[in-house]
């Protein structure tokens, strides 16, 4: 005989929307405020990411909450403090598409599947990716994306490729190899910042091969092309400069997942480790680290596109006699 509790039991997403949707109802949670991302509510309520995806999209299609890019989800400007009363049932599942979204797969297209794929990396990350929670947010059946795209390392390149597909460089070309290879670093510079997880993709001894991604190669090898460099002096360098964006840009991703998973915001952080700072401060091994922290006077603020430019100057600074010494002797 079935007991009466369980024919009750409500599914996991739909306890982690009540208390979500609670939270916004009693004024926990403002409009423009940030809700907990996947990651979080994966970590808080001991569910699978496909089930805290669930539970954000219950709540998107109730006009809850809303996404926004490098942001993540949060409390939608005009957020409805009494949703409807059917809209759980309506909730999108693995086998039963969304009542908002198409029906069937019919207006389904690898480019929306990509795109959307895009946009929950850009605001939740690439770990809070799965072509589960790609379904649901497409409204349509778990496997349905699999006829389009073969698997999730597939639909990553794809991801990739479309992602680096979204800037052109001129066709007036900029006078000089400086000026050209300044505009290919700061393309890709771009390009990470508005895509973040692009950089967690490859790493240079195993390189993305995307062709997109070999567009901005190429801008970058025809700039130092034609100073007498000898192609692997060549590559060293156009490898130089990738790894200087790629470089910093890692910390993009890495910090949205640090403050996904701790909680804290980089200053939050860093204040809870104020003591060991300061008995490290204290301790008298490290005087010039002591007298340059000491100078602070409102702490260090690191700023990557600050750190981008200086490092792109120095190295381009450096890379001129290189290069130009080397269209010396050829003349």
């Amino acid at each position: 005989m079935t007991k009466p509790t369980a024919a009750r039991e409500e599914p996991p997403y739909l306890r982690i929307v009540a208390e979500i949707r609670r939270r916004i109802r009693d004024g926990e949670l403002a409009p423009g405020d940030r809700v907990p991302s996947t990651r979080q509510i994966a970590k808080d309520w001991g569910v699978a990411l496909a089930t805290a995806t669930k539970a954000l999209t219950t709540l998107r299609l109730e006009g809850l909450v809303e996404a926004r890019p490098r942001t993540g989800t949060v409390v939608a400007a005009a957020a409805p403090l009494t949703p409807p009363r059917r809209r759980p049932a309506a909730a999108p599942s693995s086998s039963t598409p969304a009542s908002s979204a198409p029906s069937d797969d019919q207006e389904l297209t690898l480019e929306r599947i990509v795109r959307t794929a895009v946009a929950i990396a850009d605001t939740e990350g690439l770990p809070a990716l799965s072509m589960r929670g790609i379904a649901a947010r497409l409204g349509v059946a778990a496997m349905t994306p699999y006829r389009y795209v073969p698997s999730k390392d597939d639909l990553v390149l794809l991801m990739a490729d479309a992602a680096f597909g979204e800037t052109f460089y001129p066709a007036d070309v900029p006078q000089g190899w400086r000026a050209r290879a300044e505009l290919g670093a700061r393309t890709l510079w771009a390009l990470h910042r508005k895509h973040p997880w692009l950089a967690q993709l490859d790493s240079l001894t195993r390189p993305l091969l995307v062709p997109n991604l070999m567009v901005h190669g190429e801008w970058s090898l025809s700039a130092l092309d034609g100073h007498g460099l000898a192609p692997t002096q060549l590559f060293d360098i156009h490898v130089l400069l990738y790894s200087h964006v790629q470089g910093l840009a890692v910390h993009l991703e890495r910090e949205a997942n640090a403050a996904a998973t701790t909680g804290q915001s980089e200053d939050q952080w860093m204040d809870s480790r104020a003591p060991t700072l300061q008995g490290l401060v204290d301790s008298g091994r490290f005087p010039t680290f002591a007298k340059v922290v000491g100078a602070f006077e409102d702490g260090y603020d690191l700023r990557l596109d600050t750190l981008f430019e200086l490092g792109l100057q120095a190295l381009l600074d450096g890379l001129t006699p290189v290069i130009e010494g080397q269209s010396g002797h050829q003349e």
